[in-house]
């Protein structure tokens, strides 16, 4: 492939062009009204605007793209993540008209799309599932039948989507027909599919993934864990890798069960492997993500793969360069995800423009953000600003390098969640590794942060009176050298 289009917008696109321009590929943009001076329009070879700000209107109309990809000889086309991402008719429409679609084949997708059908590919593999019905169900005397036998509370989830829609947690038998009649309306309004089953309530649970790669000649691998515990409304904020309890023995047999279930859908490409692990280090199979994940560098950190060439490679047909045994931890690394909301809030977004946008530097920092300073913070997509990454050699070291780095990144204009993550990955809980999903439940309210910036104001106060007093106790020297010398002139200039 000499030329791609990137069916996506802001840090993604332009992380996705950068490595096609490492590997000498020229990039196609395509961008919404609303984003027209956006870097990641700039930075492409050739950029072509497809409609109005709302994505329904531009970022999500595949025919339009398509038209794009034929006009300027468009050889591939990489989805990045949401939007078209894990559209199974897209990739195929694509697959259609004689391009590369740069990810798994449409089955794939669709077959990992609903989350039935997933657990019965998987479970061919005997990859360990939380207990719960093998199949939809939307009888309530059949749910409450379940419940007995798998034991309360349980869990409703709808087959397809995510981002928590769709689920209930039931924990008095009396309240199933109700909370069932509402997943079953909610999943329907939000994915035009009712379908909904049945899971034990796993309490406490830990929330890590595994990403693997698969080429088309047989061989896949899995680049380790990442763990994503640390949520609001069942969205990652905080990322990390590798996990702080995962042994290299457990780590080991959910890497090879994300494997199987690789295998179990006959996935090409680069995806995810989610899984659940409780408080007794026992894991169940959650769901596949087939497309690159917004957290995929902590993985690209440690490891030292780049997750964006190796989609391209595999998608050119390509074997991997590389086996099993040559992937190794090196060291720890964690992302954070900038949002343009507002904590104390509830989280809600706050739409505004970057009066201050200044990103952060130095050893071991990367930024990837799709955002100059000056510009508004659409109020179309999602409202995330950047990613937050840093490596070091030790966990201890690569929260102490975040910490410093969420410091020196200076954002005014907007309120973010820049403070909230700097307050989570210093809180006592996550520091020691003993956490779970419902950190920001047990540990959060906004009071925190109203006491952060107190203390902040305080100890800056202290700095500042040290410094006063420090000043005016000085003893002027009354070496003739030092009064004439040249670093004193320059002082006093």
């Amino acid at each position: 492939m000499k030329k791609i289009l990137v069916a996506n917008r802001g840090e993604i696109a332009l992380r996705v062009m950068r490595s096609a321009k490492e590997m000498g590929i020229a990039t196609v943009a395509v961008y919404s009204e609303a984003d027209r001076n956006a870097p990641f329009v700039a930075y492409a070879d050739e950029a072509v605007c497809i409609g109005p700000a709302p994505s329904n209107q531009s970022y999500l109309r595949g025919e339009k793209i398509l038209e794009v990809c034929k006009k300027l000889g468009v050889e591939g086309i990489h989805p990045g993540y949401g939007f078209l991402s894990e559209n199974a008719k897209f990739a195929q429409s694509v697959k259609d008209a004689g391009l590369t679609f740069i990810g798994p084949d449409p089955h794939s997708i669709e077959t990992m799309g609903s989350k039935l059908a997933a657990k019965a590919a998987a479970r061919k593999y005997n990859i360990p599932m939380v207990p719960g019905t093998e199949d939809a169900i939307s009888d309530p005397e059949m749910a409450k039948k379940v419940a007995k036998e798998v034991g309360l509370p349980i869990l409703i989830k709808a087959s397809a989507g995510g981002g928590g829609k769709g689920m209930r947690i039931v924990e008095k038998i009396e309240e199933l027909e109700e909370q069932m009649t509402r997943a079953i309306s909610e999943a329907e309004s939000a994915f035009g599919d009712g379908s909904v089953f049945i899971e034990r309530y796993v309490a406490g649970p830990r929330h890590i993934e595994i990403q693997v790669l698969a080429d088309r000649h047989g061989n896949v691998v899995y680049l380790f864990e990442r763990e994503c515990s640390i949520q609001r409304r069942h969205q990652k904020v905080v990322e990390e890798a590798p996990s702080s309890i995962l042994t290299p023995e457990l780590r080991e047999a959910m890497g090879k069960s994300a494997v199987d279930v690789a295998r179990s859908c006959d996935y090409v490409g680069a995806g995810t492997v989610e899984f659940l692990v409780d408080e007794n280090l026992n894991y169940y199979f959650l769901e596949m993500n087939t497309r690159l994940q917004v957290e995929h560098p902590v993985s690209e950190m440690i490891t030292g793969v780049d997750l964006v060439k190796e989609q391209i490679k595999i998608a050119r047909g390509e074997k991997l360069s590389f086996s099993q045994e040559d992937l190794k931890i090196n060291g720890h690394s964690l992302e954070i995800r900038v949002y343009a909301e507002d904590p104390l809030n509830n989280f809600l977004p706050d739409i505004g423009k970057l009066t201050t946008y200044r990103r952060p530097s130095g050893p071991g920092v990367r930024v990837d953000d799709g955002f100059e300073e000056g510009m508004d913070i659409p109020i179309f997509y999602d409202p995330m600003i950047s990613k937050l990454i840093t490596h070091a050699k030790t966990r201890e070291e690569a929260i102490a390098r975040m910490v410093r780095a969420i410091d020196d990144y200076k954002i005014t204009g907007v309120k973010t969640t820049l403070d909230f993550c700097k307050w989570a990955i210093q809180h006592p809980a996550f520091v020691s590794g003993k956490f779970d999903t419902h950190f920001v439940k047990q540990y959060f309210t906004p009071d925190v942060l109203n006491i952060q910036d107190e203390e902040a104001e305080q100890v800056a106060a202290l700095i500042a009176a040290h410094a006063f007093a420090s000043q005016k106790n000085t003893v002027a020297p009354s070496s003739p050298a030092l009064k004439t010398s040249n670093w004193k002139k320059a002082r006093l200039q």
